[in-house]
């Protein structure tokens, strides 16, 4: 699975960087992300035990094994792209950007976010608005889609903490001709208020075995695309992590 955070123009790179450095030395900033990015392998490693137990039925899941192979197999492969990707956001390499739209980059990730939700048995949903049309963005579309995995990592995270149901998650895409905003929104508990203020600081995490790094690299990929990142805390439950990008970057 991908999971590839980035900084593109150089003045967002100095300011992230000296906020980390001030807690951690570089070299440790991008051992402990490329640690984040090695995490998904063992879920890799899991489907794939998964699919053989489809093969080994006596009626074969043979279909949905082979679906469960496919994903396996190309983001093994993207996985090992993304380190070497990070290890060259440390030399500070300018990103190339292109114009993309918010829904095909969520339908690129989505057989990896349909992973997600299989390892905690539950459901992703995904809605667009499209009247009018959603435009374009001009950005980097892995860096994109790493912000969008680590939320809906972190959201399925939070919605499974509740037994009493199913972990639900939603990622809303909605927008006008001045910017476009995606929202994941989940069906846990919430996020505690005393630790509001300290989510998107690098390092910090509430996680047994986190790095503390995919809200932090996410808040540096959305301001570096002239965007801005946030959360709330939903009266009906649950919480809702949103970026806004700018369609005058496009």
């Amino acid at each position: 699975m991908d999971n590839k955070p980035a900084w593109t123009e150089s003045g967002a790179i100095l300011n992230q960087l000296m906020e980390i450095a001030r807690i951690s030395a570089l070299a440790e900033m991008a051992s402990g992300i490329a640690h984040e990015l090695n995490q998904p392998l063992g879920a890799i490693a899991t489907f794939a035990q998964a699919g053989e137990r489809m093969l080994n039925r006596p009626d074969p899941l043979l279909g949905q094994a082979l679906d469960v192979f496919r994903h396996i197999n190309h983001e093994a492969l993207g996985a090992g792209d993304g380190i070497r990707r990070i290890r060259r956001i440390f030399e500070h390499e300018r990103a190339a950007h292109e114009v993309c739209r918010m829904a095909d980059l969520v339908g690129e990730l989505r057989p990896v976010l349909d992973m997600l939700a299989t390892r905690v048995n539950g459901r992703l949903q995904v809605e667009i608005g499209t009247a009018p049309e959603l435009p374009g963005l001009r950005l980097d579309r892995l860096k994109i889609q790493h912000v969008l995995f680590a939320l809906v990592q972190n959201a399925f995270d939070a919605a499974s903490v509740r037994a009493d149901q199913v972990p639900e998650v939603r990622i809303e895409i909605s927008g006008d001709r001045y910017a476009i905003e995606t929202s994941v929104i989940d069906s846990g508990e919430g996020v505690p208020a005393e630790i509001q203020g300290q989510l998107f600081r690098p390092f910090f995490t509430t996680k047994l075995r986190g790095t503390g790094l995919g809200l932090a690299s996410s808040r540096a990929i959305i301001e570096a695309h002239e965007g801005t990142i946030g959360f709330e805390v939903r009266k009906q439950g649950g919480s809702r992590f949103w970026f806004r990008l700018p369609v005058t970057a496009a």
